[in-house]
């Protein structure tokens, strides 16, 4: 499982980042063309750089589709709980787990219909605009990433089921920084 987690939090980060870094690139670029330095800007001018945005539109929506399941997992989705919390704890763990089950249902169905259409525009000839990569590709962030959410539904109502807690995210918390103050401690004691 942890597998799983590195892997998500993974692609994640690496769309994030090379989806700025490929902005920057091409506003950049785009700037630089436009000064007028003869060799600089006629140089600048035969780099075609129109494919930028569409790959960053797609990255995000990859990076989005990924995310909302990371979100599941850690417990940073919004949720409105004020009635469920007020509720008897016999009677706010059954719609808890009826909410969960209900968000597992959805994504399942979503992936499963999203499967579908990236199964039929595969059989097509269809490509994207700029970059003309085959649009099953792009539209294939859909299913995985509904399926892992779906996934991940399942997995918090389990351990739900057998704990009786759910994912907190922990706004003031930063991973690893509890290993640093460590290894400082120590330093400073030797």
């Amino acid at each position: 499982m942890k597998f799983l987690d590195h892997l998500e939090e993974w692609l994640i980060a690496t769309l994030m980042g090379a989806a700025t870094l490929i902005i920057f690139v091409a506003v950049v670029h785009r700037y630089l063309a436009g000064l007028p330095i003869p060799v600089v800007q006629d140089f600048l001018i035969q780099i075609n750089t129109s494919w930028a945005q569409e790959l960053c539109i797609y990255m995000f929506v990859w990076m989005a589709k990924f995310g909302a399941a990371y979100g599941v997992r850690t417990g940073i989705h919004v949720g409105v709980d004020v009635l469920i919390n007020r509720m008897n704890p016999r009677w706010r763990d059954r719609f808890i787990v009826f909410g969960l089950g209900a968000g597992a249902l959805f994504t399942g169905i979503v992936g499963t219909l999203g499967a579908s259409f990236v199964w039929s525009i595969g059989h097509t000839d269809q490509t994207s605009a700029d970059m003309e990569v085959p649009m099953w590709l792009v539209y294939l962030a859909v299913p995985l990433g509904s399926y892992l959410m779906c996934f991940r539904f399942l997995q918090v109502m389990v351990h739900f089921i057998k704990t009786g807690a759910l994912p907190k995210h922990d706004h003031s918390h930063v991973e690893g920084l509890e290993d640093e103050l460590t290894a400082e401690e120590k330093g400073a004691k030797a």
